[in-house]
């Protein structure tokens, strides 16, 4: 299955809901399952970004439909990176 990476910066109004609830992370995580793609691996991290998501979805339609819900709630602002496996990447060459 086709893996990305979704880079997330929180607006003010999600550091705001995150800090009041915390338990919000994982909503969101189920709520990109009911959308069709899975998240594999988070972790909330330092600098630019406040989040680093693998997530697997069928295709680019399915994380498209990801990243503009989530991009519509005004919380978060996100960058999402399609993940070649190194094998495969080598092969193309």
């Amino acid at each position: 299955m086709p893996t990305y990476i979704m880079l997330t910066t929180l607006t003010p109004e999600g550091v705001q809901t995150v800090k009041n609830n915390p338990a919000r992370i994982r909503e969101v995580n189920q709520e990109i399952e009911q959308l069709g793609a899975t998240v594999k691996a988070q972790w909330s991290v330092l600098g630019r970004y406040d989040f680093v998501n693998i997530v697997e979805a069928p295709d680019e339609g399915v994380m498209a439909r990801v990243s503009l819900e989530l991009g519509s709630r005004g919380t978060g602002r996100y960058e999402t990176l399609s993940a070649i496996p190194i094998d495969d990447f080598i092969a193309s060459l």
